[in-house]
């Protein structure tokens, strides 16, 4: 049951999508919100002497202006939170912000992050940020990741090829859904149909008889991740859940290479589960 989702944010634009989504998202499911945002450590102690003779500049202003940028996001997500009346705790803390969204997360069934988000200049990471490619790598925890612009209206597309955390996203659709009055689409690669088949059987046997409609989606054709995305494109989902690793685990680098290829390139927020 998800009954408290984290809402990290780093206050820039790309993160205020995540927050009102997110908000959203704990308004629906009638949980409680948990909001973090993090003071990097690293840029609020500002630069070392590198002993070219130049006097690296005071560290108290950028300081400063981290931990009252940091506030202002925390104030924008509560008085967003306030709005929806839902139970809420917000807190700006220091230090590397994946490892506390990581720690704060597992006080949350759900941690809620923005895809775009601001990016250290020192580290980057292909088409998503380096703190939530952080998170998603380090957390144990299901992650929500939101890419700008994107909202939580429209059917769920369940992307499940029978692994453990496909099952886990499958009972997280369900309850989902329920909340949303959304209609669930299943989606299954379909080269290998034995296997197609016996995954919408198991997927029958777990969102049982929903009050919500349940469609089927198969495809031959293409790679899985880029057909996923194209599914929830087609029918204007407003949510895609998948596990967060494949049942090719053993080949991952941070989560499953179809869920990471998906987070990467999907419109539409992507909840990984685990």
């Amino acid at each position: 049951m998800i009954s408290t989702v984290l809402v990290a944010t780093d206050g820039s634009l790309a993160a205020g999508s995540a927050e009102r989504f997110g908000v959203h998202f704990a308004a629906r499911m009638k949980a409680r919100l948990l909001g973090i945002s993090v003071v990097e450590d690293r840029f609020a102690r500002g630069f070392s002497d590198d002993g070219l003779g130049v006097t690296p500049p005071s560290p108290e202003p950028v300081a400063k202006y981290l931990r009252q940028r940091a506030d202002a996001a925390c104030a924008r997500l509560g008085s967003l939170a306030s709005a929806e009346e839902i139970e809420q705790s917000v807190d700006t803390l220091a230090g590397i912000a994946d490892d506390a969204i990581v720690e704060r997360g597992q006080q949350a069934d759900v941690t809620v992050i923005g895809r775009d988000g601001a990016s250290a200049p020192n580290r980057s990471v292909a088409l998503i940020g380096s703190t939530v490619s952080g998170v998603i790598r380090k957390t144990t925890k299901t992650s929500l990741v939101v890419p700008q612009s994107a909202e939580l209206s429209g059917p769920i597309v369940l992307a499940f090829d029978g692994s453990p955390g496909s099952r886990t996203g499958a009972n997280l659709a369900v309850q989902i859904a329920t909340r949303l009055g959304e209609p669930i689409h299943v989606f299954v690669d379909s080269k290998d149909k034995g296997r197609a088949v016996a995954r919408f059987d198991e997927v029958r046997g777990i969102v049982g008889t929903l009050p919500v409609p349940v469609r089927e989606i198969s495809s031959t054709l293409g790679r899985p991740d880029v057909k996923i995305v194209d599914s929830a494109r087609e029918v204007r989902a407003g949510l895609i859940v998948m596990g967060a690793f494949g049942r090719n685990r053993i080949t991952e680098y941070f989560l499953g290479s179809n869920a990471a290829a998906v987070v990467r390139t999907s419109p539409i927020a992507v909840l990984l589960a685990r």
